[in-house]
């Protein structure tokens, strides 16, 4: 059996068809479209069929097997979607475990928001490669590096751009910028005053800026930082300079990013300079991060 073609393979060869016809005016990908087309003319004999809203109860998408085989394949979003850019990313995501993985798994896939929003192999191959292969696909490496250079500061306006331009949702956008910033940057997800999850870009986790929310009690977000506020005054300045001690035990600046669900507050830290090792975690908690790099959105947030 020959190997499966990698993720980024297929989003590649799919960026370049879609180049060659619609080019710039390709973004926002209609990824729902694409996958219908795509897959009637390259699997004829296996194809998508539908892309429709369901009620998934406790899943965010789905890849389904028609109930005859020869009526293929169907891709399904959670009706309670309401942003299209978690829309596309879901969409997105199916599409790539019916690229890489229906062989294999001809029973299909349900996938929890959770799936989509940790982009590390650690977490699960199978969705760190449909994730993967959505974040390819919507957002190409090569256009968003145009839309913000490696070593470029990333902002809410920027980011917001990105988003727009591709159709994403903003946690999607920020999530793919730490994925090859040179910069030292973090993400911090919170709920309700406690922090979800948080993503590091490389240069940050290499450092030791982390925030390990995996295997540890619910954590709240710091007192005085602008997710602590969130909660107390949404009438508040969107950036602020903190000291160390607050979210890392160095000076952070901290953003306040808007969800496209109400309940999170989104965090981005920008450090300075290349920093020391250093890690917010309990006292008694001495072990190495497995892997933390959990994001998305998502599937989208």
């Amino acid at each position: 059996m020959s190997k499966p073609r990698a993720p980024e393979r297929w989003a590649a060869d799919l960026s370049i068809v879609l180049r060659q016809i619609l080019g710039e005016s390709r973004f926002p990908i209609r990824v729902d479209r694409l996958a219908l087309e795509y897959s009637c003319q390259r699997y004829p004999e296996d194809p998508i069929t539908r892309v429709t809203s369901r009620p998934l109860s406790g899943f965010e998408g789905a890849l389904i097997r028609a109930k005859r085989a020869e009526d293929g394949w169907g891709i399904a979003y959670a009706d309670s979607i309401h942003s299209e850019g978690r829309k596309a990313f879901t969409i997105a995501h199916e599409f790539g475990h019916y690229l890489i993985h229906r062989a294999q798994y001809p029973a299909g896939f349900q996938c929890r928001q959770e799936d989509m929003l940790l982009w590390t192999s650690e977490y699960n191959q199978l969705e760190q490669q449909a994730n993967r292969f959505a974040a390819d696909l919507l957002m190409p490496r090569d256009d968003f590096r145009a839309q913000i250079a490696p070593r470029g500061r990333a902002d809410l306006d920027r980011l917001g751009l990105c988003a727009a331009r591709y159709g994403v949702s903003l946690t999607a956008a920020t999530l793919r910028w730490l994925d090859y910033t040179e910069r030292r940057a973090m993400l911090v997800v919170a709920r309700d005053g406690f922090v979800l999850w948080a993503r590091s870009s490389e240069p940050a986790f290499k450092s030791g800026a982390y925030i390990k929310t995996r295997g540890v009690p619910p954590r709240p977000v710091p007192v005085g930082s602008l997710a602590d506020h969130f909660y107390r005054s949404y009438d508040l300045d969107p950036v602020a300079h903190h000291p160390a001690g607050i979210w890392l035990p160095e000076p952070v600046e901290e953003q306040i990013l808007l969800s496209d669900r109400y309940d999170l507050t989104l965090s981005l830290l920008h450090l300075p300079g290349t920093g020391t090792r250093v890690m917010w975690q309990e006292e008694e908690t001495a072990d190495t991060l497995d892997s933390i790099q959990r994001a998305w959105g998502t599937g989208h947030s």
